[in-house]
């Protein structure tokens, strides 16, 4: 019979608010080399409900804590799904656990991804990814993360047949760059040939685990991005065109809106939310209002309601044939009107009505790129 290992990657995710546990202010300590694999019983993206019984026909168990958001971990998805296809017909199989609570991230923190933590955006990334293993989600109460005592995104364990940890630290000891050490691997193929690992214990690196007792810090960061002060400026045809022509670094997300303007409105929090996601990036949200002068003041005082704080102006000029050859000559007249405009000028995307804030921000980090 050949030998079986199990590469488990844990994912967790957050279906129900809770208040954070006063035990996890307390810094996680990993689990021991040689204790016993804890047990745990967690919901999958696949509709599945998983157990650590579940992978017992594996000789080992690899665990591999991840998450959506973080640069790191992203990196390593196509070497992980590569591993899998690697070791599955040796009896290895993976599973992925989020240790994050969705609640716990904060907005700049989501800068390298479209997603962030939840369940349902795990579902997301998983089908768009095509993850070849279980992803499951602990967000709910992050116990099974705190057994084993995730340090960050992302963290492997390995265990072998007994279920005794053998190896936990880092996949290996490069994410974009070239792998010197393959130290998960190493691990793995250490104990297939029945030997010891060679080095059982590395350093982690990626992002520090989300745990609960940190949402205070994502809700005071709210607080104070809500209390920035919001700006209306005029811009005229000129002033447009040099918009369009972008000579920065930057890159342009223009949203053409109007208080008149329903779905206009509407949508203002999700503009906000991507220029707080990444505005720490070479980004720049603009927003430019169609209302007339005369209703400058409601214009503003819609942007403050909103909290707005980016490159607002409103329009001084009455011609919008003008207005568009100066912006963008394929814009059809409509509002809301949305633009992705690259440095150098290049319209990378644009969408008349209301957006889909998930392809946009797609469109967003497929420039900016979802690595450091």
């Amino acid at each position: 019979m050949p030998l079986r290992i199990l590469l488990v990657v844990a994912a967790t995710a957050l279906v129900v608010p809770l208040d954070p546990d006063p035990a996890c202010a307390q810094p996680a300590t990993p689990l021991a080399l040689g204790e016993p694999a804890p047990e745990f019983r967690l919901p999958g993206v696949d509709g599945k409900t998983y157990t650590l019984f579940d992978f017992g026909d594996a000789d080992i168990l690899v665990v591999y804590f991840t998450c959506n958001h973080c640069p790191t971990a992203q990196a390593y998805e196509d070497r992980v799904a590569r591993f899998v296809e690697t070791y599955e017909d040796k009896g290895v199989a993976l599973v992925a656990i989020s240790p994050n609570d969705p609640k716990a991230v904060r907005l700049d923190e989501l800068g390298y991804s479209d997603l962030n933590d939840s369940f349902e955006e795990m579902k997301l990334r998983a089908k768009d990814h095509n993850f070849n293993y279980p992803y499951l989600y602990d967000g709910d109460t992050q116990e099974v993360s705190r057994a084993f005592g995730v340090l960050a995104t992302p963290h492997v364990y390995v265990f072998d047949r007994d279920r005794r940890l053998r190896y936990q630290g880092r996949f290996d000891d490069a994410e974009v760059k070239e792998v010197t050490s393959h130290d998960a691997i190493n691990a793995v193929e250490a104990l297939l040939a029945g030997e010891e690992v060679p080095v059982p214990m590395t350093r982690v690196f990626g992002c520090s685990t989300k745990w609960a007792d940190k949402r205070d810090d994502a809700r005071k960061s709210l607080e104070r991005w809500d209390a920035e002060p919001v700006s209306l400026e005029t811009i005229d045809l000129d002033g447009v065109a040099e918009l369009a022509k972008n000579d920065s670094d930057d890159l342009l997300l223009v949203n053409l809106w109007a208080t008149w303007c329903g779905p206009c409105v509407a949508e203002l929090p999700e503009f906000v939310e991507m220029n707080r996601m990444y505005r720490g990036r070479d980004f720049k949200l603009i927003t430019i209002s169609l209302d007339d002068s005369d209703a400058q003041s409601k214009a503003l005082e819609v942007l403050t309601e909103h909290h707005v704080s980016a490159t607002n102006y409103l329009l001084d000029a009455a011609d919008r044939d003008a207005f568009a050859e100066a912006l963008d000559p394929e814009w059809p007249g409509p509002v809301p009107y949305t633009l992705l405009i690259a440095p150098g000028g290049e319209v990378l995307y644009r969408h008349t009505g209301a957006i889909d804030p998930l392809e946009v921000k797609r469109a967003i980090v497929d420039v900016l790129g979802r690595t450091y």
